[in-house]
């Protein structure tokens, strides 16, 4: 390691509440609250998309000391982004730190968790479903 680099840290997400072992669950990893829930155009976001039947268990390594959130969806029907009815969300979706849900997706602070150099940093996201 160089001389006041920060060790690199590591995320074992561990994924349950899937209604179906269909589609796809896509997880998104970001330091940026500007980006938050959904990392667009997050240059620096890490990104996960993994069949439901192997979501129980994901990881991502490497990672800098930083605060970060998740955010995850389980695209049921594989078309690659979150359906909607009347703007409530079909399909389900997740966040680290299981914060309540009221209007809309919660702030990145409420996910918020820090990654630091050493043991790696466990978290755990229950799926919610709306509809």
């Amino acid at each position: 390691m160089l001389p006041g680099a920060s060790p690199a840290g590591r995320v074992d997400l561990g994924v349950s509440g899937l209604r179906s072992m269909r589609g796809d669950v896509m997880v998104c990893l970001t330091t940026a609250p500007d980006h938050f829930p959904d990392c667009q155009d997050d240059p620096a976001a890490r990104k996960l998309k993994v069949r439901a039947t192997a979501a129980g268990a994901l990881r991502f390594d490497w990672l800098p000391s930083a605060d970060y959130a998740i955010a995850l969806i389980h695209d049921e029907n594989g078309n690659g982004r979150l359906d909607t009815f009347v703007g409530m969300p079909r399909e389900g979706f997740g966040f680290s730190r299981n914060p309540a849900i009221r209007f809309g997706p919660p702030r990145f602070d409420a996910a918020r968790f820090t990654v630091a150099g050493g043991p790696a940093t466990a978290e755990r996201v229950k799926v919610k479903y709306l509809l």
